[in-house]
């Protein structure tokens, strides 16, 4: 989709847009990760959870829920349960068995999976209600458009962290 002009409606161009931003940042992440062995995906170098196999792992876990937000709203996780807590750190670190292919044909997957599901909709106002969180106002509805461009933040905000992260390892950076 990179560099490609898209022709059609506003909606068509719109999602065709941030599809296109999502892609870029992914790709950030991506080249971060670039010539890594599993070990050195696995290090933490900072004292966060954050290692960069995880960060790739992360993502592709919190996409895959924010795009099936879209379309089956609340999944009812309750954010109180120490194992979602667990899941959610877990999902920061690789884990026995994980590797960086793996994790990384994963996201691709995802990425395809979102692409396609955000094609399909009719448009970019299809809406659900947000579950109930502390850090959402009570009653609020996002968009898909309101998630792409949560995936998004979310995506460039780690890519940011993932270069931090490789700087520390071994000094390759991805910007500069």
């Amino acid at each position: 989709m990179m560099g490609t002009q898209v022709q059609g409606t506003t909606v068509d161009v719109e999602r065709a847009a941030l599809l296109r931003m999502l892609e870029e940042m992914r790709g950030n992440i991506r080249y971060t990760v670039r010539n890594l062995t599993d070990g050195q995906a696995g290090e933490r170098t900072t004292t966060s959870e954050l290692c960069l196999g995880g960060v790739v792992k992360h993502l592709a876990r919190g996409e895959r829920q924010w795009v099936r937000f879209i379309l089956d709203g609340d999944p009812g996780i309750d954010y109180s349960d120490p194992e979602v807590v667990a899941g959610h750190l877990a999902s920061f670190r690789m884990e026995d068995g994980e590797t960086l292919a793996g994790l990384l044909a994963e996201y691709a997957e995802v990425a395809e999976e979102t692409e396609r599901i955000v094609n399909g909709l009719p448009d970019l106002e299809v809406s659900q209600k947000l579950p109930p969180a502390p850090w959402f106002a009570e009653d609020a509805s996002w968009t898909a458009r309101d998630v792409l461009l949560h995936v998004i933040a979310e995506t460039a905000q780690h890519a940011g962290h993932s270069d931090i992260i490789r700087e520390t390892l071994d000094g390759q950076k991805t910007m500069g």
